[in-house]
């Protein structure tokens, strides 16, 4: 005889105490190293130009690399998050990218370096989806949007410090000084975090029990409350029993498909909207009369926006919900994304961009945070980091269809097919109505996770049924 601990439950009723705040912590660095090493590229390969250490050619090797990486890294994160552990994985892809760094900062030359770079890109992309998903297993739901955001504020502050240092570090000490801050950066966050617990979800999930129980019994210590938040029920389960592993079929059956697609079009179109704004900025400046300099200067100041909009973010989100924040940064983003082509003053240019930035920053975090609640903790990892992964791969196409739409449509022509993304998507968020509650996350788990779950799968259909029915997801959720 063993205990039903009810997990989720357990961690949604406890208060915000020191345990949440140090998580988000340990995590926050994390994404905040992962960002850090994903950036540095752009100061890092122009260095490299007139020492002769690289050309034109292996830097556009370089660069797809890191895309085809960051892809396989969210799908490695998936796979290996559900069956082995969330913190194991958590831990295994910060120090795969933070050795690694260490190493390209010894790299003999360019090719080796591109190796490098390859296999430390999968690290950073599992990363990525790591941290967002930590949150959404340890926050209360109540306040998790918040948590969100503020990982966020992190992920812009490795933007933002890693173009400032870059400034200072590659001409006093070469590009191999970028590699060796990331590098040590991302193992001291690693060594900070050793003692970070497993996800009392996942242990659920996976039939250890006994393991769970301890860590909420501690988190619930550590929050001031008693152990008896959700009296535990009991239920026969053989000590040594293991819950079932759910494929990745699961993804593209009838009761999760609708998930899975909206988990994926929202991620493809908060990365790509994203990076046609950031990426694309200094370009546009040019096209319209700016020299370099003024244009870097101008694309610096916008910049700011990928803090201050997460920022901002952090204060309403869990006010009015994230399904309801995402629909509204949507919007946002969309409306300003189709006035800036058309400004044309300084103080505008200025003042138009850095509000895009913030809105595209803020749907950007809030859409990734959010994707992970869309599926079950038994395939929750797997799920968003499909979706990652199919993101990361658009990326690596995206700018050939940026280019193609520059050179027939103009700067115009970009900035309202990204506006249309977002208009479309949020639309359609607005339509399909994802219920994340515990209570619909539950029915569509195969075989079921508690003792009233449906058995079989035409009772997991006939639920879903009756969620689609119903009047829409809890704002909270």
């Amino acid at each position: 005889m063993n205990t039903h601990i009810n997990a989720g439950l357990r961690l949604d009723n406890v208060p915000i105490s020191k345990f949440h705040r140090r998580l988000a912590l340990l995590v926050g660095l994390g994404m905040f190293f992962d960002s850090f090493d994903n950036t540095l590229s752009a100061g890092v390969l122009a260095s490299m130009l007139p020492t002769g250490f690289s050309t034109l050619e292996l830097n556009s090797l370089f660069l797809s690399v890191t895309f085809a990486g960051l892809a396989i890294g969210a799908a490695f994160a998936g796979w290996l998050s559900d069956r082995v552990g969330r913190s194991f994985a958590f831990q295994f892809s910060l120090a795969l990218f933070g050795i690694l760094a260490l190493c390209a900062a010894l790299a003999p030359s360019m090719q080796v370096l591109i190796a490098l770079r390859g296999v430390m890109s999968v690290g950073m992309g599992a990363e990525y989806v790591i941290c967002w998903g930590m949150i959404t297993e340890f926050i209360p739901s109540r306040h998790r949007g918040r948590y969100l955001a503020l990982l966020g504020v992190f992920a812009g502050l490795g933007v933002s410090l890693s173009s400032l240092l870059g400034w200072v570090v590659i001409p006093a000490w070469s590009w191999r000084g970028m590699f060796v801050i990331g590098g040590l950066g991302s193992l001291i966050a690693w060594w900070l975090r050793r003692g970070m617990p497993e996800s009392p979800r996942w242990l659920e999930s996976r039939g250890r029990y006994e393991q769970a129980e301890a860590i909420l019994q501690r988190i619930e210590r550590e929050s001031g409350v008693a152990s008896q938040v959700v009296a535990p029920t009991p239920v026969a389960h053989q000590a040594d029993e293991k819950a079932e592993w759910v494929p990745i079929t699961v993804l593209f059956s009838r009761s999760v498909i609708r998930r899975t697609l909206m988990a994926l079009f929202l991620t493809v179109t908060c990365l790509i909207g994203s990076y046609a704004v950031t990426g694309w900025m200094p370009t546009f400046f040019v096209k319209q009369g700016m020299t370099v300099s003024k244009s870097l200067g101008f694309n610096a100041a916008i910049m700011s926006g990928y803090v201050a909009g997460p920022l901002l973010i952090m204060f309403i989100t869990d006010r009015i919900g994230r399904r309801r924040s995402i629909m509204m940064l949507g919007t946002l983003s969309a409306i300003f994304a189709g006035i800036y082509p058309f400004t044309r003053e300084p103080a505008l240019i200025i003042a138009v961009g850095f509000i895009l930035v913030a809105m595209a920053a803020s749907f950007l975090i809030m859409c990734s945070g959010t994707a992970p609640e869309f599926f079950p903790t038994a395939f929750r990892f797997r799920g968003s980091g499909f979706a990652q992964t199919v993101g990361r791969v658009s990326l690596i196409f995206s700018p050939f269809v940026v280019l193609w739409l520059f050179t027939h449509y103009g700067i115009v022509g970009v900035i309202l097919a990204v506006s249309g993304m977002y208009i479309a998507v949020t639309l359609l968020y607005g339509v399909v109505r994802v219920d994340t509650s515990r209570e619909a996350l539950e029915q569509i788990i195969p075989g079921g996770d508690t003792d009233d779950a449906p058995r079989g799968p035409s009772a997991v259909h006939e639920m879903q049924r009756e969620v689609d029915a119903s009047p829409g997801p809890s704002l909270s959720g």
